[in-house]
C-alpha cells in the first residue's frame, strides 16, 4: 500500500489508573449467561472522501432525509459518493465518527479534564496497488453464520434504522443488517456517553432450527508504543496464542501479513469454522502451541513483544495501560465469553504507523448458539476513566 495517512491523536497527560470495580456502565448493559448465551479525527473532506471511496456504493442514503427526520438528537450527517458519515457530538465535547454502510467507528473522541478531547481509536487511510482507496483500524465487526441446510452469511452491510437520545445525555445511533438471511435479525447499536463508547449487538433468531455464529468485535486502540503500554487485571487468565484476527479492516504488519497469507487456511479461528462449516479448509501442519492453554502470570503484562491471544477465563473488564502517555481506557464486555487482545510489538514502530493494540471481545473457540426463536446480546464498552 502507498501513500497512507493516519487518523489519531495522543493521549495527554493523564494518570494511570486500574479498573473500578464499580463503574457506571450504563442502564442498557444486560448482565450475561453463560449457560443458555442470553437471552486527527477532525477529518478534512478529503480524508472523508478516502474513507466513503472505500465502502460499497450497495444502498441509496438519503441524507436530507436523515437530517429532518433526527435533527435535535445530536447527530450530523454528511454524504459522500453516495455514502454516509454520521457525526455524534454530545454538548460536553464528546464525540464519535460512524460510516455507513460498513458499520465501522473510525473515531471516538472523550472530553477530557484538561478541557480537550483526545483520539481513542487508530484508523487508516491508504491506497492499494490497485488505486483503491482502503479503510482499516477502528472498531469493526466480523462475524460469520451457518445454520441448517447449508445457510451461511456474515453481515457486513449497515442501514441506519433509528437515532435516540439527545446531547445533553446519550446519542444512540441503531443500525440493521441489509445482507442477513429471511428469519435472522442483526441489529447493532452505537451509544455515546459522557464517558463511554458502547458498542451492543443484538441477534434474533426466528427460525424454526438453530443458529451458530463465530467472530468478534475488534478495537485498534492508539497508544504511544506497544513497549509502553499493558494489560492490567488479567493475571490468572487462561488464554491461547492464536494467529492475529484477519478482515477487511484488520492493521497487519507487513511480514505478519505474509505470514497469514502463506498460512491462511492455518487461521486462530480454523476449529470453531471447521466445526460450523463442514468444508471450512484446514491446514494438517497446524502450530502445536496453538493448542496449548497457558495462563497470564503478569497482573501488568507488557505488550512490547508481538503476539495474539484469545482469553478463555478473563475478567469481564480490564484496563490498557499507556505509560508513555499516561492515560488509561478501561473495556468491559458482555455476552462474549472470550477476549481478544493483539499487538503488533514495537518492533514495527515507523512514523507511529504501528503504534496501537487490538482488543475485543470474542467468541471463536467457543462459537455462540442461537437455539429458535431466542435473542443473544453481545457488547464492549470504551471508558476513560480519568474524565
Amino acid at each position: 500500500m502507498a501513500n497512507t495517512s493516519h487518523f489519531f491523536s495522543s493521549f495527554t497527560l493523564l494518570q494511570p489508573s486500574t479498573p473500578s470495580k464499580n463503574l457506571n456502565f450504563p442502564q442498557t448493559q444486560l448482565p450475561f449467561n453463560s449457560q443458555h448465551h442470553e437471552n486527527k479525527i477532525r477529518t478534512s473532506n478529503r480524508s472523508l472522501v478516502a474513507l466513503a471511496a472505500s465502502i460499497p456504493n450497495t444502498i441509496p442514503l438519503n441524507v436530507d432525509y436523515y437530517e429532518r427526520q433526527f435533527n435535535g438528537h445530536g447527530v450530523s450527517f454528511e454524504s459522500i459518493n453516495n455514502s454516509c458519515v454520521i457525526k455524534m457530538e454530545l454538548d460536553n465535547g464528546s464525540k464519535a465518527t460512524l460510516m455507513l454502510p460498513s458499520g465501522l467507528i473510525t473515531s471516538y473522541k472523550p472530553f477530557m479534564w484538561h478541557g480537550g478531547t483526545v483520539e481513542v481509536l487508530h484508523t487508516s487511510v491508504s491506497e492499494a496497488k490497485t488505486g483503491e482507496i482502503v479503510i482499516q483500524g477502528g472498531v469493526s465487526m466480523d462475524f460469520k453464520c451457518a445454520g441448517d441446510a447449508g445457510l451461511r452469511f456474515s453481515p457486513s452491510i449497515w442501514s441506519l434504522h433509528d437515532v435516540r437520545g439527545s446531547s445533553d445525555k446519550y446519542i444512540q445511533v441503531e443500525l440493521k443488517s441489509i445482507d442477513t438471511k429471511e428469519m435472522v435479525d442483526f441489529k447493532y447499536l452505537v451509544t455515546l456517553r459522557e464517558d463511554l463508547l458502547c458498542s451492543e449487538l443484538t441477534i434474533t433468531n426466528s427460525r424454526s432450527s438453530s443458529l451458530q455464529m463465530v467472530g468478534s468485535l475488534m478495537s485498534h486502540l492508539t497508544v504511544s508504543s506497544p513497549e509502553a503500554t499493558f494489560a492490567v487485571g488479567l493475571q490468572g487468565s487462561s488464554y491461547f496464542c492464536k494467529q492475529p484476527l484477519m478482515s477487511n479492516f484488520s492493521i497487519i504488519p507487513p511480514d505478519e501479513n505474509e505470514e497469514n497469507s502463506m498460512n491462511s487456511s492455518n487461521s486462530w479461528a480454523q476449529k470453531a469454522l471447521k466445526g460450523i462449516f463442514p468444508d471450512w479448509k484446514s491446514s494438517e501442519n497446524q502450530d502445536e502451541t496453538e493448542d496449548t492453554e497457558k495462563e497470564e502470570d503478569d497482573d501488568c503484562a507488557s505488550m512490547a513483544e508481538k503476539f495474539s491471544r484469545i482469553y478463555t477465563t478473563a475478567p469481564r473488564q480490564f484496563t490498557v495501560l499507556d505509560r508513555g502517555r499516561r492515560n488509561s481506557v478501561i473495556m468491559q464486555r458482555t455476552g462474549f465469553d472470550e477476549l481478544y487482545i493483539y499487538s503488533p510489538g514495537s518492533q514495527h514502530e515507523m512514523y507511529g504507523k504501528y503504534s496501537y493494540v487490538c482488543i475485543g471481545p470474542s467468541a471463536t473457540l467457543r462459537p455462540v448458539n442461537l437455539e429458535p426463536g431466542s435473542v443473544w446480546r453481545g457488547a464492549q464498552y470504551l471508558c476513560n476513566p480519568n474524565l
